[in-house]
């Protein structure tokens, strides 16, 4: 069964909003790192400890929140944030700009999916993501269709039967 969306357009906001989220989840050792530096206050009092971390970790995230919004203006990061639709199978992800222009996206090429209250979310690296929100899809059998593909891939876990 292929599993065709509604166009779709990705928010900048939104795309900068899942990139910062994605850094976080990835890049988790940040947060260690930082607890030690200031743990340092316990050695040596001073609230330097405190403030030079602190300093260090809005810089760090400033980087990364600068780095999202480039990709929004770049002419390379154009195609992200156009109308784009899907089709969806076991086998790959067709991104469509148009009835002759897509482009496939095999399985093996997403590191990490999820599915969420109201989208499914499949990232590639740090800066490539698939948002895909409920409301594209035609019904919600290909919402269903999509939760059992993505498990099957073992992106998600299998979907809990409904008991009566």
């Amino acid at each position: 069964m292929i599993i065709k969306t509604k166009k779709y357009q990705l928010p900048k906001k939104t795309y900068i909003k899942m990139g910062l989220k994605n850094i976080v989840k990835e890049q988790w050792w940040v947060g260690a790192i930082y607890l030690a530096i200031v743990s340092g206050y316990f050695f040596i009092a001073s609230h330097w400890w405190i403030t030079g971390a602190t300093i260090a970790l809005a810089l760090y995230f400033l980087f990364w929140l600068i780095q999202f919004a480039g990709v929004t203006q770049l002419e390379q990061g154009k195609m992200l944030f156009e109308k784009l639709s899907y089709e969806i199978d076991s086998r790959q992800i067709l991104i469509k700009l148009n009835t002759k222009q897509g482009m496939p996206v095999k399985w093996e090429m997403i590191k990490r999916g999820s599915m969420e209250k109201d989208h499914f979310l499949l990232t590639m690296n740090k800066a490539q993501v698939i948002y895909l929100p409920f409301k594209i899809f035609n019904s919600e059998a290909h919402i269903k269709w999509m939760e059992t593909i993505l498990s099957r891939k073992g992106y998600i876990p299998a979907p809990k039967a409904e008991t009566k």
